[in-house]
């Protein structure tokens, strides 16, 4: 069973827009998709087979303060408005609705990552956790400590999945997959740094103490991870793109944003390649 992993990386995920869009022109869909933080939501329309939804998110909707604004944050607590971005433009009759219909009836699995916010550890949710204009799983996951509120749903509270589990191979093999496509939004030489601001994000995270250590350590679970699967060249395949200019998790740059897609569009075909082979 062939696998794709999305570790999202907010605005950065122009780059994996563009995979998802090849892979979409040319009709290929992976048996299994794990994303975490934007990498759920770009899975989401890819397995729904909206090509370019992905990318009017970026290009279009990210201008609006509605979207991420220093009043969301100031209003809400949060910088980034989940609800405007997965309730109030996607829902059914909204202006850019998500098909749901069509993202249920592929034959793809689809697990969202999350991070427990009590235990710090990670959360995983089934295809079937997504209903019709409710995609909370996708806000959860996309709920970044010390920019966003923890996401509750059901009355437990949630954070960005890339938190406890940055890249999540294991839970893929485990989940029956022998060959993985890994989709990251940085350089593949990039290992990530300890936590910045370590004092400022204990104190956001006073409520969650088992989440901040969870972020200590991510930095550590990202780059061993990388490592790992760096060694496992026969059933493992990295696309990243070459550099990230002008670009942050944060930063709508539209034309970054665009040159970033187009990076992943001419990587693609090697990702195509992969997941088709016997």
């Amino acid at each position: 069973m062939n696998g794709i992993i999305d570790v999202g990386g907010g605005m950065r995920g122009a780059y994996t827009a563009g995979i998802y869009d090849y892979l979409t022109e040319k009709g290929i869909y992976a048996d299994y998709c794990l994303g975490i933080s934007a990498g759920s939501a770009n899975m989401s329309n890819y397995i729904s087979g909206q090509r370019g939804r992905n990318m009017l998110s970026y290009t279009k909707y990210s201008l609006r303060k509605e979207y991420m604004s220093l009043r969301n944050f100031i209003h809400s607590g949060s910088y980034i408005n989940m609800d405007y971005i997965y309730s109030q433009l996607s829902n059914s009759g909204a202006e850019n609705p998500f098909d749901y219909a069509a993202f249920r009836s592929r034959h793809t699995d689809f697990i969202v990552g999350a991070t427990d916010a009590e235990t710090g550890q990670a959360y995983y949710f089934p295809k079937s956790s997504m209903q019709l204009d409710n995609y909370d799983v996708l806000k959860a996951s996309c709920s970044l400590p010390g920019i966003c509120k923890p996401y509750y749903i059901d009355g437990k509270a949630y954070y960005d999945g890339g938190i406890s589990e940055p890249i999540p191979y294991r839970k893929a093999f485990e989940d029956g997959c022998d060959r993985l496509l890994i989709l990251l939004t940085r350089p593949s030489a990039y290992r990530r740094p300890p936590l910045k601001h370590a004092g400022v994000m204990k104190r956001a995270l006073r409520s969650f103490p088992q989440t901040y250590k969870a972020l200590c350590k991510r930095a550590e679970k990202y780059n061993k991870a990388l490592d790992e699967l760096e060694r496992m060249p026969e059933s493992v395949l990295i696309c990243a793109p070459k550099d990230i200019e002008g670009m942050s998790t944060l930063r709508n740059n539209v034309p970054a944003m665009e040159r970033l897609y187009r990076m992943g569009y001419a990587d693609a075909p090697k990702a195509a390649e992969f997941l088709i082979k016997d």
